[in-house]
């Protein structure tokens, strides 16, 4: 699958069809804040820079793609790789679990699959709100999704709780595509409602998000976007 190295991650900048159902495939998301999270996160990092596809999950990842290497990509949102991953498997008869969030959230997600992809088998499990898992509830955990044996594993806990789980996780778990979607969980359930494409289509998506939760965003926007921007731009000087 062709990639581009931007700022040391080999960033996925092909067709989503171009993923094929097969064992063992991590897929990761990256923007400028998970960028910047990952400079003091070593483990972050490496979770991102093992993913099989790490997919161009932020305007600015598309924007810094065209100012280094004058290459126009596509922004794959997590809930674009959802719906992708989705019609894969509904046509293919297959099987989803969904890791994370509430079970309010989940029972929404399950309905609504129910109706729109009658062809796919759900499995959910909410798992503790807490920083880091005893090794009882990861075991529990894994257990739950071996006896299902998913075709993919969705994994919304947040960034970067889910992909470092995932990553310490990965060869105990049985799946073909596992993919850390964090947001798109409340997005499809309809809990939190994702903004409109004119935003997404003005790379200005993150606007709306930030008015409605400004404490929990500021530091995305205002200190992610700024470091990322700076060192786009080092990355420019030395190339």
């Amino acid at each position: 699958m062709k990639t581009l190295n931007i700022l040391g991650y080999d960033v996925f900048i092909e067709s989503l069809d171009k993923i094929k159902l097969k064992d063992k495939i991590i897929i990761n998301t990256i923007n400028p804040h998970s960028y910047v999270v990952a400079k003091n996160d070593n483990f972050f990092k490496k979770a991102l820079k093992n993913s099989d596809v790490l997919i161009p999950d932020g305007s600015g990842i598309v924007l810094a793609a065209n100012f280094l290497y004058g290459e126009k990509i596509k922004k794959i949102a997590g809930a674009d790789l959802h719906e992708f991953l989705l019609q894969k498997i509904n046509n293919e008869n297959g099987k989803v679990f969904y890791l994370g969030s509430s079970q309010n959230t989940l029972n929404k997600i399950k309905e609504r699959i129910k109706n729109e992809y009658p062809n796919i088998l759900v499995e959910t499990f909410s798992p503790p709100y807490k920083p880091e898992f005893n090794e009882e509830e990861n075991l529990e955990m894994i257990t739950k999704i071996n006896s299902f044996k998913p075709d993919v594993l969705f994994v919304g806990m947040t960034a970067p709780k889910q992909e470092k789980w995932l990553e310490a996780n990965k060869d105990k778990l049985n799946f073909k595509i596992a993919a850390c979607i964090g947001a798109v969980f409340d997005f499809y359930a309809g809990t939190v409602k994702r903004p409109s494409q004119f935003w997404i289509n003005m790379h200005l998506e993150w606007l709306p998000r930030f008015l409605k939760e400004p404490k929990r965003l500021w530091r995305r926007n205002f200190i992610s976007t700024p470091i990322f921007i700076k060192d786009t731009l080092l990355a420019k000087i030395n190339l």
